[in-house]
C-alpha cells in the first residue's frame, strides 16, 4: 500500500454535496457556481478564437494582451499601477496560483498561519511543501481576527500568512484597518502574505480593499483573483496572480512545471471582453446584492437566523433554533428530505467547534432562490 502524502484529505465536501444534489434532484445551493449564463459577447469570443485556430500554447506567463487588460482593470478599480510584464501571471484558476505561491515560498519546517474556517485547498498545499499549518479560529458570528492570538502564534518560523476576503464560506469582508494592522505585523515579523481575493467585485456593504493597495503588504504579497468568479465562467478555470517582480519570478518557476500555461482561446476571449467592456465589474455588486436580498427576504418568517453576507457568493444561515444536529449530518438529511443542498461549516476547520451554520450559494436565478427559500421556510 502506498503511504499517502495527504492522510487528512478525502473527497471534498463540495464534490460530495453536488453529487448528492444531482442524485436526489435537490436544488444545488452547495457548490459555488452561477446557474445563469456568462455575457453572450464573452461566450461568442471563445468560440470565435477556438474556430480561428488560437488553440496552441500561450506564453507561460499568459497572453500579454490579457495581462495588459488586467493591469488596466487594477488601475481602474484599485488605483494601483502594476507591470503586466513582470507582476501579472495568468493561471489555470486561483487554486493553482495559491498552490504555486505556497510551493515557491514554504520550506520544510516553515509555519504558515491561516484562519479557520479556511478554504480546503490551503492546508494541503502547505503539507506538500513540508510546512506546518497554524490554524487560528475566526470567532462566530463576526468571524474576525483575534489579534492577540495572532501575535502569540507568530515566531521566527512564520513564513507566510494566508488571508481570504471577501471570505468563503463566511461572507465577511476585511475592513481597511485589518489590512493595515496585518501590514504592521508583516514588517515587524518579516513574513509574506498570500491573499485570496477571488470575490473582489462582490462586496455589498462597504468596499473591497486589496493587499495591493496597502503599503507594507504590496511589496510582500501574492494577490490571487478569478476571471471565473467575475465573469460567471467558473468552468473556464482561469485566474491570475499579481505580485512584485521578484515574487512573481519565483511563482512562475513553479507554475511552469505545474500547468505551464492557462487555456489559450479562453485567454483571448477574456482579453477581447475586458478591452470592450472595461466597466463590466462595476455592476456586479448590485447584481449579487439583489440575489442575496431575494433569498433573505424570502426567508423572513423562517426559523433561521443570519447576518447578511458582506460579500462573495455565499450566505450563512444559523439553524440553532431548529435543531442541535451536527451540521454535516443535517445538510445531507435536508438535501434528501427537503430538496435543498447546502454546505456544512465544519469541514472548513481543522478542529471544528460545534457549529449550527450551513452555507448557501445565492449565485442562482431568482426562481431557484425563491423555491429554495420556500422549502427552507417549511422546515
Amino acid at each position: 500500500m502506498i503511504e499517502t502524502k495527504l492522510p487528512k484529505v478525502g473527497t471534498t465536501i463540495f464534490t460530495t454535496m453536488s453529487a448528492l444534489a444531482q442524485q436526489t434532484g435537490a436544488l444545488n445551493l452547495s457548490q459555488g457556481f452561477p446557474d445563469f449564463e456568462a455575457p453572450q459577447a464573452l461566450r461568442e469570443a471563445l468560440g470565435r478564437h477556438a474556430m480561428a485556430g488560437n488553440n496552441q500554447y500561450a506564453p507561460m506567463a499568459g497572453l500579454l494582451r490579457l495581462r495588459e487588460a488586467v493591469a488596466s482593470s487594477v488601475l481602474l478599480h484599485r488605483g494601483v499601477a502594476v507591470d503586466p510584464e513582470t507582476e501579472i501571471t495568468i493561471l489555470p484558476g486561483a487554486t493553482e496560483g495559491i498552490f504555486c505561491c505556497v510551493q515557491a515560498l514554504v520550506r520544510p519546517g516553515d509555519e504558515v498561519i491561516m484562519f479557520d474556517p479556511a478554504y480546503d485547498s490551503y492546508e494541503p498545499a502547505v503539507d506538500l511543501a513540508g510546512g506546518r499549518a497554524i490554524r487560528l479560529p475566526l470567532s462566530a458570528p463576526e468571524f474576525q481576527i483575534d489579534w492577540d492570538r495572532f501575535e502569540q502564534a507568530l515566531s521566527n518560523k512564520t513564513r507566510l500568512v494566508m488571508i481570504n476576503s471577501p471570505h468563503n464560506p463566511c461572507g465577511t469582508n476585511f475592513e481597511p484597518e485589518v489590512l493595515q494592522r496585518l501590514a504592521d505585523f508583516a514588517e515587524r515579523y518579516d513574513f509574506y502574505v498570500c491573499s485570496d481575493e477571488v470575490y473582489e467585485h462582490l462586496v455589498f456593504d462597504g468596499s473591497h480593499r486589496s493587499v495591493l493597495q496597502v503599503p507594507g503588504l504590496r511589496e510582500r504579497s501574492f494577490a490571487h483573483f478569478s476571471f471565473g468568479k467575475t465573469f460567471s465562467v467558473t468552468g473556464w478555470k482561469t485566474g491570475y496572480c499579481i505580485a512584485p517582480a521578484d515574487l512573481t519570478a519565483e511563482l512562475r518557476k513553479v507554475h511552469q512545471y505545474v500547468a505551464f500555461v492557462a487555456v489559450t482561446p479562453v485567454q483571448h476571449a477574456l482579453a477581447d471582453f475586458m478591452e470592450a467592456e472595461p466597466n463590466y465589474a462595476f455592476q456586479l455588486a448590485d447584481d449579487y446584492r439583489h440575489r442575496r436580498d431575494v433569498f433573505l427576504n424570502a426567508l423572513q418568517g423562517s426559523r433561521f437566523t443570519w447576518t447578511p453576507s458582506q460579500g462573495s457568493f455565499f450566505q450563512l444561515l444559523d439553524y440553532s433554533a431548529i435543531t442541535d444536529e451536527p451540521d454535516h449530518v443535517l445538510c445531507e438529511r435536508w438535501t434528501r428530505e427537503h430538496g435543498v443542498a447546502s454546505i456544512p461549516l465544519t469541514p472548513f476547520y481543522r478542529e471544528a467547534p460545534k457549529s449550527t451554520y450551513l452555507r448557501f450559494c445565492f449565485a442562482k436565478s431568482d426562481a431557484v432562490l425563491l423555491e429554495a427559500a420556500q422549502r427552507l421556510c417549511a422546515i
